[in-house]
């Protein structure tokens, strides 16, 4: 098949992108191989070289989008404008969780695939008040950041003491990333919808409550 049939798709990046999310959203990240993309596509395998240097470029362009996907979800419902700032804090620090988990529940396929580039998931060193040094580098991946920025409202709104505030990515990160495991793959595997709904609000409310300690 001629390379010049690519310029029919308008912007060939953008093609290849999508078939590598449509492939990946059903099969997960070893589902992501540059012929079969290119394939779905209807162009040839050398084309795709000219947006994407090899198959890990094409990866991380998809892990951004999925990553960007997720993020979506991590809005709080329905908070009223005139709610105090505390609450305010908490809710977004409770959305942020219960988006991951609902993310992972609805796209399996993505949710393997939203951390598969190494290079994406660099954890930042200690900087002052957030914990992370924002220097000039690979930005942190959109949840990671929500995350950072909802812990950094707490300590904006004195829910959470500013020397408490580095490091607590990681328990929150981990409790959540657990529960979905447990629910894709583990004992919380097949529980109806509404009971698994359920655990999932505890799960994130206990890490709340840790982290803001009330």
């Amino acid at each position: 098949m001629s390379e010049a049939r690519a310029y029919h798709h308008g912007n060939l990046r953008e093609a290849l992108l999508e078939a590598g999310l449509q492939l990946t959203r059903a099969g997960g990240p070893s589902a992501l191989v540059l012929r079969d993309v290119t394939r779905r596509v209807g162009v040839s395998p050398n084309a795709a070289y000219r947006h994407f240097a090899d198959r890990a470029g094409l990866l991380q362009a998809v892990v951004e989008r999925v990553q960007q996907e997720m993020t979506a979800l991590m809005h709080p419902d329905g908070t009223p404008d005139g709610e105090d700032p505390a609450a305010r804090a908490r809710a977004q620090l409770r959305a942020v969780g219960l988006g991951y988990i609902d993310f992972a529940l609805r796209e399996p396929g993505w949710f393997e695939l939203a951390f598969a580039a190494p290079e994406l998931g660099r954890a930042p060193g200690p900087g002052p008040g957030s914990g992370y040094d924002h220097a000039p580098g690979p930005p942190l991946p959109a949840p990671l950041a929500r995350l950072v920025d909802a812990l950094d409202g707490l300590v904006a709104a004195g829910v959470l003491r500013p020397e408490e505030r580095p490091g607590a990515e990681w328990p929150c990160w981990s409790a959540v990333h657990g529960f979905a495991l447990l629910a894709l793959h583990g004992p919380l595997r097949g529980l109806p919808a509404e009971e698994l709904r359920r655990s999932a609000e505890r799960t994130v409310d206990a890490v709340v409550r840790g982290v803001t300690g009330g």
